[in-house]
């Protein structure tokens, strides 16, 4: 007997695709950010060419189903998937999205997923109290918000580093070319490792709504058709697009040229495909953030507005608890009925 009437369980997987689409828009600026910069790409070109990427991660977990560890994170590894309700996933959702919009309309390059996280985490708290966190699994992602931002910041700095060294010998007008064929494939890897962390997301919140409602048993499996519908939410969301975060990443933090992107893009993919295989739900924003300032470094520490990137830094830091806080709040609005 399922414990939800399909019609209210359709308009809950509606609303969680409606999170996807709204991670797409807001962190379309991840994936398409020092493309823009350094005018590499139109605007309008860089968010098909984003949106294209994002859902090709779909292809690479045909390949590799055990890339599907990030959803099985959220699913289940974040609060106890027992006492998971509709209400708990109505509570995360509504947390996550208000969250999203209030950033967005500020230009604030949140994070969607660690807004997701929150949302989870204060309904899941609402509803069975303490017990009901999963510590393991949030002491994880708590750990991923301070490392991905360093991590990317240092990889970033070594890829400038030997990326220099490799083409000491170039001219300028050689390494020029080069860099901008490399930053091509550096930023369609990086949509691509975007897409596959962050579209996980919302397929781990659907997958563990259809087992709480009885309509999947056995082991924790992520549907095919959610994984295709989750893919084509972000896709769309990126195409279309958040211009005012893109302006802060792009170029508020610091001006990028072709190898500061190159650089940046490609080391914030390697730490996204990193955390995937380890099943991290890590901040896109905060590792590309990071990655860019680490860029800007490497040429030249003063190139950084450290004014707006300690703003970022606030907003990651409270992102967590305030999306835990309306989860929350959401999820007893959903007890008066």
């Amino acid at each position: 007997m399922h414990s939800l009437a399909f019609p209210l369980l359709v308009g809950l997987i509606f609303v969680a695709l409606a999170f996807d689409y709204l991670n797409g828009l807001h962190d379309a600026a991840n994936s398409i950010a020092t493309v823009v910069a350094t005018r590499l790409l139109s605007p309008v070109k860089a968010v098909a060419f984003a949106a294209f990427f994002n859902f090709a991660a779909y292809f690479l977990t045909i390949a590799f189903p055990s890339l599907h560890a990030v959803a099985e994170t959220i699913g289940k590894g974040l609060i106890d998937k027992n006492i998971v309700t509709p209400a708990v996933i109505f509570g995360a959702l509504g947390g996550a999205m208000s969250w999203n919009v209030i950033t967005w309309l500020r230009g604030i390059p949140s994070s969607s997923s660690h807004a997701l996280v929150g949302g989870l985490v204060g309904a899941g708290v609402a509803h069975g109290g303490m017990a009901a966190v999963k510590w393991a699994g949030l002491n994880k992602t708590l750990l991923a918000i301070v490392l991905s931002p360093l991590l990317g910041m240092m990889l970033a700095m070594l890829v400038m580093l030997a990326s220099s060294w490799a083409l000491r010998r170039a001219s300028s007008g050689q390494a020029e070319r080069s860099f901008r064929v490399m930053h091509l494939f550096s930023s369609a890897a990086y949509s691509l490792s975007h897409g596959l962390n962050d579209a996980q997301k919302t397929m781990g919140i659907i997958t563990v709504l259809l087992y709480s409602t009885g309509y999947l048993t056995g082991p924790f499996e992520v549907p095919h058709w959610v994984a295709v519908s989750c893919y084509v939410a972000i896709a769309l969301g990126t195409v279309t697009g958040g211009w005012k975060i893109i302006e802060t990443m792009g170029s508020r933090i610091t001006k990028l040229s072709q190898h500061q992107g190159f650089s940046a893009s490609f080391a914030g993919s390697i730490v996204l495909f990193g955390a995937s295989v380890l099943g991290i739900p890590v901040s896109t924003t905060h590792t590309i953030t990071g990655a860019i300032v680490g860029a800007g470094t490497a040429r030249r520490a003063s190139s950084v507005r450290w004014g707006v990137a300690s703003n970022v830094v606030v907003a990651w830091i409270i992102t967590i608890p305030a999306s835990a806080v309306i989860g929350a709040l959401f999820y007893l609005v959903t007890r008066l009925f």
